[in-house]
């Protein structure tokens, strides 16, 4: 089992008992897209599957091994599932959860008319579960497939199936949630070769029950807390609809150039180490130095000299910056006049200060009256910082007193600048300032844009910017 690093606090659980491996008893309620496929999988692993629907049609066709929707492999695998008795179907979910052990629910979440996620069937199944809960005495685990908001499981389906079964979560019945992540036309073949499997749990009793499900696909589940799997789902789809309109923008720009964007894309791809890795992928601070933000001006300047519209693209510098005004803001709210910064340079271990979003903060702190101290491993007094300007002159003029001061308020250590500050700005994660750091960290207040370390600490004199 992989437990993430991140996720502290699933692994406080202790286990209850060893939960009874082999073929589970599973009821799916919804038999939709994921509903239907869940249902033809999970018995071609030799599960009993129930599948459960308000429209009689939909179970009718589950019933008799026919597919509700045109899936590559679907109706082969229910008409299997069928003559193997491994699938019924019905419109009872009263019924349906008294002859099984673990529920999958599956319902639509339509959007709400202000925008948000419409719950209503959510909370018509749970009311149906937990009158069937009521019914009997066996521990039950009832599974989220739904696309929901973070903490919607835990505030808005437990509830509801605890006041209709009069029963408690995690001493009467288990709650998990388990994203799915099927693409439409190939989704047997991706729940049979899943990217990831992750069950979000309170309840470890319960998370090892879904987990022992799918061991026969992935002997690894990713075991989480029920609000970071929520959000995985959501993230996953965010992260793709932007990887659509990006590929667009590039598509936008190369056409009128003549350029084949298919050509430039396939060799975008092959780069694994950056453009298709974790790398850059993690919550933090602004982007900066001498690359990405000129190349990002020139590509929005290019498209707008052929009249072409890249919003994509034309909202980097903006979300950037509100990444910079958020730092600002976090030492505003803590009432420092006196602040000092670990980290200079755009990235750790260089001297290369050119649009280094650490002095847009230094420079905005001090216009509003704050002294500062700074300290960078890589940069000294002798640093040629006056020519670096010279390359951003046109783009950050109003730095140039800051940059021209710079040396005098360089310190010769990190403990220096700890000392002398009444708040800290950290923006390199080195093994140095990690040291630095947790020698003082009850004494500093700390405002980390870096992730210092994999567990938040707890002080109340630390602040993270996007944790």
């Amino acid at each position: 089992m992989n437990v993430l690093a991140n996720t502290a606090e699933f692994q406080h659980l202790v286990p209850v008992a060893q939960p009874v491996q082999g073929a589970s008893r599973i009821s799916i309620i919804g038999l939709g897209y994921v509903g239907a496929v869940s249902a033809a999988c999970l018995s071609s692993l030799g599960h009993q599957v129930v599948g459960v629907d308000v429209d009689p049609a939909k179970a009718g066709m589950i019933a008799e091994g026919r597919s509700p929707i045109h899936e590559q492999n679907l109706e082969t695998l229910l008409s299997k599932g069928v003559d193997n008795d491994l699938i019924s179907a019905t419109t009872d979910i009263v019924d349906a959860v008294l002859n099984t052990d673990v529920t999958f629910v599956s319902v639509g979440t339509p959007t709400s008319s202000d925008g948000g996620c419409d719950f209503t069937y959510i909370r018509s199944a749970a009311r149906a579960i937990g009158e069937g809960l009521s019914r009997k005495k066996d521990y039950h685990v009832v599974v989220m497939r739904c696309s929901v908001p973070p903490a919607s499981t835990l505030s808005v389906m437990v509830p509801e199936i605890e006041k209709a079964s009069g029963k408690t979560m995690g001493d009467d019945f288990g709650i998990c949630f388990n994203p799915e992540f099927l693409r439409e036309g190939t989704a047997v073949a991706d729940f049979n070769d899943p990217p990831k499997t992750v069950i979000g749990a309170n309840d470890w009793f319960a998370a090892e029950i879904v987990a022992d499900i799918y061991r026969p696909i992935d002997a690894n589940p990713i075991m989480t807390t029920i609000e970071v799997a929520e959000m995985v789902k959501y993230v996953d789809n965010v992260w793709h609809a932007t990887k659509v309109c990006f590929a667009n923008e590039v598509g936008r720009v190369c056409k009128p150039l003549g350029v084949d964007s298919h050509a430039v894309m396939d060799i975008f791809v092959e780069d694994t180490k950056l453009n298709l890795s974790p790398y850059y992928l993690k919550p933090g601070f602004a982007y900066g130095g001498s690359c990405l933000p000129k190349e990002v001006r020139a590509v929005v300047h290019l498209a707008q000299q052929m009249g072409v519209e890249t919003p994509l693209f034309s909202s980097l510098a903006e979300t950037n910056e509100q990444q910079i005004e958020a730092a600002v803001d976090m030492v505003r709210k803590s009432g420092a006049k006196r602040v000092g910064f670990l980290g200079l340079a755009f990235k750790a271990g260089t001297d290369d200060l050119r649009e280094s979003p650490v002095l847009e903060v230094m420079n905005r702190l001090i216009e509003s009256g704050c002294e500062v101290v700074a300290y960078d491993e890589a940069i000294s007094t002798g640093t040629r910082v006056a020519n670096q300007f010279d390359y951003v002159r046109n783009v950050c003029p109003h730095l140039e007193l800051t940059v021209a001061e710079l040396p005098k308020f360089l310190r010769p250590s990190g403990f220096h600048v700890i000392d002398e500050s009444d708040v800290v700005v950290v923006s390199q994660n080195t093994p140095e300032i990690r040291q630095i750091i947790a020698a003082r960290l009850e004494r500093a207040q700390i405002i980390d844009l870096v992730r210092l370390f994999t567990t938040t600490p707890t002080f109340s004199c630390y602040e993270g910017i996007g944790w």
